[in-house]
């Protein structure tokens, strides 16, 4: 019997004083007082559990700014946009002019099922976070891809380039295949828009760098832009994408976004299109969790003055590559990403040779004897580069006892 029960039955049944019961029981005169008076309004519904719940909520707020918190989590949901606790309240500060502290919101969507509970996400604090101090300080780049709503068109690639510091979408565009070529030719294009940066930071793919390909063919065409601009070139380890994961958030962030359209792309143009339309909404609207304050990229990235490359002229790059003098009399090497051919003689022809490379001074000797063929500068403007001696039949090699 609950100790409800029993002070009843002792102030009622057996005519026991309340002060009595209560010293008995061990409990205050007011309890005891309280209790009975509910026994005989309400009889044994006063035995039933009680909401400890308070009668007023002073600081609660009122129906209609929930219903308005309700209203900007569709809204952002359906344009494909975050719609934490922490962005509603930011909107709800700048655009509605009114203070709700992202718990508080996050206790209304929980209660109105409109969180779906992530327990075994792996939490924030968990991870290692760096980030640049200056604008320009750090380019992250990458490519994703994306499938045009036009089912005969195979996946497109969406290459990026943002600011680590600011998180400013720099570059964004829409190629049928990204290339080393284009990788560069969007580098340059954004360096002419917003400076040199002091170093980038991509991850190991062939388009970015070929350091780690095991072969030797030398810089690519990125790689050999960054060394003359004198950008410092970082890269992920392998099997860590959290180290490019700023840029790699962003293509999550870009692709919900995409995906929220009513009417998708069917070709690269109409999705250019949207992703300029996304870069400005993401640069210039967009609150940024990250970011001092929340502010907007475009913000940040203007709020500080711009790192600049610190200079790699003690970066040289030296390598050797084993080549064969073709019937032509020529063998070639790859610089820059482009294949540049190397006369050598065809009286040379089918010999074995190796190619001294440093920087764009190449030497080609003899891999048998050792003996010097031809050492010679290359010039990136030219694709061949002849022995400049006259042409004609190739003279006769005499044997060495002649």
């Amino acid at each position: 019997m609950s100790r409800a029960r029993l002070v009843i039955t002792a102030v009622v049944l057996e005519g026991r004083s309340q002060a009595e019961v209560a010293r008995s029981y061990g409990v205050s005169r007011s309890w005891v007082s309280r209790l009975v008076a509910r026994y005989r309004a309400e009889g044994e519904a006063a035995f039933a559990p009680r909401s400890k719940r308070p009668k007023a909520s002073p600081l609660a707020i009122p129906p209609d700014l929930v219903d308005r918190i309700v209203t900007l989590r569709m809204t952002l949901t359906s344009q494909g946009l975050d719609a934490g606790p922490r962005t509603i309240a930011w909107h709800l500060e700048h655009h509605h002019g009114t203070r709700v502290s992202p718990a508080t919101i996050s206790r209304h969507l929980l209660r109105l099922g409109l969180v779906e509970p992530q327990p075994k996400k792996r939490p924030r604090s968990s991870y290692v976070r760096f980030e640049a101090a200056m604008p320009n300080e750090c380019w992250q780049s990458d490519f994703t891809h994306y499938r045009l709503s036009d089912e005969q068109t195979c996946d497109v690639e969406i290459l990026t380039f943002l600011d680590d510091h600011s998180r400013t979408a720099l570059h964004v565009s829409a190629h049928q295949r990204v290339t080393g070529r284009i990788v560069t030719d969007s580098f340059l294009a954004t360096v002419g828009i917003y400076g040199v940066p002091a170093s980038t930071l991509t991850d190991n793919g062939m388009v970015f760098t070929t350091r780690f390909s095991g072969g030797t063919g030398g810089r690519n065409g990125f790689e050999t832009e960054l060394r003359r601009l004198g950008v410092t070139q970082k890269n992920s380890r392998p099997n860590h994408p959290t180290t490019c994961g700023k840029v790699e958030r962003f293509q999550k962030t870009m692709k919900k976004w995409l995906a929220a359209k009513e009417v998708q792309p069917t070709s690269l143009t109409e999705l250019q299109q949207l992703l300029d339309d996304f870069r400005v909404h993401y640069n210039e609207s967009r609150p940024h969790s990250s970011l001092e304050h929340r502010s907007t990229p475009a913000t940040a990235y203007k709020a500080r003055p711009k790192a600049t490359p610190g200079g790699r002229d003690d970066d040289s790059h030296a390598r050797v590559r084993r080549d064969t003098v073709d019937k032509a009399g020529k063998v070639t090497l790859r610089i820059n990403g482009d294949l540049h051919s190397i006369g050598i003689g065809r009286t040379h022809a089918g010999t074995h040779v190796l190619l001294l490379v440093h920087d764009l001074d190449v030497h080609v000797i003899d891999a048998s004897t050792g003996e010097l063929f031809r050492a010679l500068q290359i010039d990136l403007s030219r694709r061949y580069h002849g022995t400049g001696r006259p042409p004609g039949p190739a003279p006769r090699r005499q044997h060495p006892s002649n």
